[in-house]
């Protein structure tokens, strides 16, 4: 029988991981502590999707779950596990949390590798009332890219290679770091204009939390990888994807947590909930405004427009 008390690990918790170079929020839903019948979902690193959590257990009031992925054996407690690392193989991880003063205080660690340990802290995700229900009034265009340079955004992550700026287009080669804006926003509309080279992938983080998948996937059925879904968590209702080298639009609403989404022209996902963080966030405030991410690490890209409109509540 679960212990009284329990139940109060129930819930979404926005985690902010501590001690890193590179910023990294994860996310963890809890349901049926207190009874026989918890479980959980985590969307953490090593990460690509949303985890079910298959092992958890709340032992002398103590959250633990274990996951078996590829993590990296790391050297140096700075560094992120990482599943693209060649040394990668399937490892367990171990995470253990208390509850203190209603947040989580949590650990980590690969089993067996103590230089892998982690700290991290989870506050219960908030909820946002903010809808998009036709009240919501499009502002001027804030230009994130001005065809010139690439001020105005910073380089984030283990890379340190940067992007170039040619013709008008910004560029990411194979292996450019993620790159965020130095500005941060709420409810917006953003228009992006990018190209893909074959085989290539990115992504752009909306508010550092939830990214839109960009893909090289033309004809292939959607998913919640595909080109314009959000990436674990909504998948596009028709693939409306171009050949690669070609110019390709997305047109984003963000309204709260409601998100519309066109790809070329074609609404492939409209006004649907995004339920919590996707593997991208390094921003775990989801009440927050924040910046805009444009992934680099994946292939070559480039784009060519960034316009933000910001939306604000009419009388």
């Amino acid at each position: 029988m679960a212990s009284t008390g329990e139940d109060q690990f129930n819930g979404r918790w926005d985690i902010t991981v501590k001690g890193e170079n590179t910023p990294r929020a994860w996310w963890l839903e809890v349901s049926g502590a207190g009874s026989e019948n918890v479980k959980g979902k985590f969307v953490g690193a090593p990460g690509g999707q949303i985890d079910d959590i298959h092992t958890l257990s709340i032992y002398d009031s103590e959250l633990r779950f274990t996951l078996d992925k590829h993590y990296r054996q790391v050297p140096n407690q700075n560094q992120h596990p990482s599943p693209r690392d060649p040394r990668s193989s399937t490892q367990k991880g171990l995470y253990y949390a208390r509850l203190d003063q209603g947040k989580l205080k949590g650990t980590f660690e690969v089993e067996g590798d103590p230089g892998t340990y982690l700290e991290w802290i989870g506050v219960r995700a908030p909820a946002i009332a903010d809808k998009d229900d036709g009240t919501w009034k499009r502002g001027e265009g804030v230009n994130l890219f001005d065809g010139k340079d690439m001020a105005g955004w910073s380089m984030i992550g283990p890379s340190h290679i940067p992007w170039s700026v040619k013709q008008g287009m910004a560029t990411a080669g194979p292996g450019a770091a993620d790159i965020v804006t130095d500005r941060k926003f709420w409810n917006f509309v953003l228009h992006v204009e990018f190209r893909l080279g074959v085989g290539g992938t990115s992504g752009i983080g909306l508010r550092g939390r939830y990214e839109v998948q960009i893909a090289d996937d033309i004809g292939r059925p959607p998913s919640v990888f595909s080109n314009g879904a959000v990436y674990g968590r909504i998948a596009p209702v028709i693939n409306a994807s171009r050949d690669p080298g070609e110019w390709q639009t997305f047109d984003i609403r963000l309204v709260g947590r409601q998100v519309t989404v066109s790809v070329n022209g074609v609404r492939v996902i409209d006004r649907q909930t995004i339920e919590g963080l996707t593997p991208i966030a390094i921003d775990a405030n989801e009440g927050d405004p924040g910046p805009i991410l444009l992934q680099g690490d994946h292939g070559t890209v480039e784009f060519r427009k960034v316009v933000l409109y910001p939306l604000t509540k009419t009388p």
